[in-house]
């Protein structure tokens, strides 16, 4: 019989790992719902992030200096592939941007962990150090608290970003009408550019977050791309509330699976929760 203290410590871990696939599904879904580019090579932004952050760390820089100096990378690494890769999707139109999208970004992705395992092949980690926490009876890992809440943080940033500033007004109004936003001034491909990098930032945070929590090495961009595919298609491709929700449920469900019939059994249960939730997926959701 399991105590209800280890229910509640499952819990927090699992809204902690929760927290990590809601980066990976705003990332993907900001690009999407923006410019119609599926972005497949996400999980590798959050693999570099990771993996670079960790080496800093391990040639004696600072924790924090090197989270930032992690994110720094993959923030310009997106902006380079936003100016050279993109710049040809986003030639295109309809259809044939979303494939071509597709296939720009998960031809990056293959090209990516090419290069990374010949030069970072290890696995690394970022252990931050910190005591357990009391959660009413519970007793849970101090990382998995400041998962949540350095997550948390990050995505009321990223709303108050959207909803309070003009940048962000003008993202959300090429979001639901971009003839419109064109014809009152604003520039899409800017702000696409802009939203990339933003993405790319984001899922390296994720990043980071899942190697404070566990060993991360090239090998899991794959996952990472997959996780943010299933969060981004439960939550609504186009939005952002639906996945921080989806992130959170799946994270729940991926980690309350473990516990009980091991990691294989609950990826396949992962899979499947995403399928009966897109069955009967609720309005807050789809909208």
């Amino acid at each position: 019989m399991v105590s209800v203290s280890t229910l509640a410590a499952i819990t927090v871990d699992g809204l902690a790992f929760g927290a990590s696939l809601a980066l990976l599904g705003v990332g993907i879904t900001l690009v999407y719902g923006l410019g119609e580019v599926l972005n497949l090579a996400i999980g590798a932004f959050a693999v570099i992030a990771a993996i670079s952050a960790s080496l800093l760390v391990d040639g004696g820089v600072a924790l924090p200096v090197a989270a930032l100096a992690g994110l720094g990378l993959v923030g310009v690494f997106g902006l380079v592939v936003d100016r050279t890769l993109l710049s040809l999707v986003y030639r295109s139109e309809g259809e044939e941007r979303i494939l071509l999208g597709i296939f720009t970004t998960l031809g990056l992705a293959v090209l990516l962990e090419g290069v990374l395992v010949n030069f970072v092949s290890s696995r690394y980690s970022l252990p931050l150090d910190v005591p357990p926490v009391n959660v009413g009876a519970a007793l849970v890992t101090g990382t998995s608290v400041v998962s949540i809440a350095v997550a948390s943080v990050v995505l009321l940033v990223l709303f108050a970003f959207l909803n309070r500033t003009f940048l962000g007004k003008a993202t959300r109004t090429i979001f639901q009408d971009e003839r419109g936003a064109q014809l009152v001034g604003i520039d899409p491909r800017k702000i696409r550019t802009l939203v990339f990098v933003l993405s790319a930032v984001v899922a390296g945070l994720a990043g980071l977050l899942v190697a404070a929590r566990s060993n991360v090495g090239v090998g899991n961009a794959f996952q990472f791309t997959t996780f943010a595919l299933i969060v981004s298609i439960v939550g609504g491709v186009r939005s952002l509330v639906g996945a921080v929700i989806a992130g959170a449920l799946l994270g729940l469900v991926n980690t309350f699976a473990s516990f009980f019939v091991g990691s294989y059994v609950a990826t396949v249960i992962l899979f499947g929760a995403a399928i009966v939730f897109l069955l009967f997926r609720p309005e807050v959701m789809s909208s």
